[in-house]
């Protein structure tokens, strides 16, 4: 993902200025993850630290522990998480994001700000140091449990956020709202599945490309009003401390504040969407060198290098990114 071709060693060695990316439910695969934790994998130690905390909430909610299951030679698909008891793929996402930020974190210089999108900014403020990694899984695994009852779906257009206003302006898709603005070329929406249907049909009349993610639910739409107020709630039961860096929000369009109700802030999530280039080019102002994918994919890294492609940054995504190299310990 880097720009002028060199190593991603070469390039972070000397570098301040880093900011970590912490990503959303709709780009999380397990193959990169268990590749890269088996034994004298890079990402090993840091994978039995984080998950030993995550299987303990695993147990204690009634679901099937993962450390064993994820870094097996028969690691699940999401397919299967998804048919794990409710909450485990949330689990599973919660602890590969802050398995790569503690493995990044081990062999590149600490970051300087912390960005998270969406279901990201759970894992985002636990690596900030204001939730433990226990009560950081906890609220994972209660948002996955809320979930359940947020019925629809989401889909990516590709296409800027007035063609997709344009397209969910429409009666049939009347319901649908713009859930998330990842680029200029790159939208999500949100609402109904039978809407989502009307408005992918319409999409391909004009030339737009359309993705049905391969969520049950939707998310970031304002008809979730109720849900958002169970899962702050939740997320109230757990102490929070102030963050050690700052951390960006997504949906707030700027960084957490020491004033923030943050378990109000996080269960914005459910109703707000997330403008990605705007809070992006917040945290740039800061002039970071280098932006890492505390995650599995790379999707949150292709947005950022579009969004940041005339600042003099270099983006990662680790766990993808052919040729990035990991140092030995």
């Amino acid at each position: 993902m880097h720009r002028n071709g060199t190593t991603a060693v070469e390039e972070a060695s000397p570098m301040t200025g880093v900011i970590h990316l912490f990503a959303g439910q709709g780009d999380f695969a397990v193959s990169p993850l268990a590749r890269l934790t088996r034994p004298g994998g890079p990402l090993r130690p840091a994978a039995q630290e984080v998950f030993e905390q995550v299987d303990r909430v695993a147990v204690e909610r009634g679901a099937t522990p993962l450390a064993a299951w994820l870094f097996s030679a028969r690691a699940p698909s999401g397919r299967d998480l998804s048919h794990a008891a409710v909450g485990t793929t949330q689990l599973a996402l919660f602890g590969a994001s802050m398995t790569v930020h503690r493995a990044l974190c081990a062999s590149f210089p600490e970051p300087e700000a912390l960005l998270g999108v969406s279901f990201g900014e759970i894992a985002a403020l636990t690596a900030a140091g204001v939730y433990s990694v226990a009560d950081g899984a906890r609220i994972a695994h209660d948002l996955g449990r809320i979930l359940t009852a947020c019925p629809g779906g989401m889909t990516v257009l590709t296409c800027p956020r007035p063609t997709a206003a344009l397209l969910t302006g429409r009666p049939e898709t009347r319901n649908l709202v713009v859930a998330c603005v990842n680029d200029d070329h790159e939208t999500v929406v949100s609402g109904p599945v039978r809407e989502l249907a009307a408005l992918e049909e319409s999409a391909a009349d004009k030339g737009v490309a359309a993705v049905r993610l391969r969520l049950p639910f939707s998310s970031h739409h304002p008809g979730l009003a109720d849900q958002a107020e169970a899962f702050a709630a939740a997320a109230r039961a757990y102490p929070a401390r102030e963050p050690r860096i700052p951390v960006y929000s997504a949906v707030a369009g700027r960084a957490y504040t020491a004033t923030d109700d943050l378990p109000r802030m996080l269960a914005d999530c459910l109703i707000r969407p997330a403008v990605l280039p705007d809070v992006l080019r917040r945290a740039a102002a800061g002039h970071p060198h280098a932006f890492y994918e505390a995650g599995t994919g790379s999707a949150l890294s292709r947005s950022t290098l579009r969004v940041l492609a005339d600042s003099p940054v270099t983006v990662h995504a680790p766990l993808v990114e052919t040729g990035f190299r990991w140092p030995a310990h």
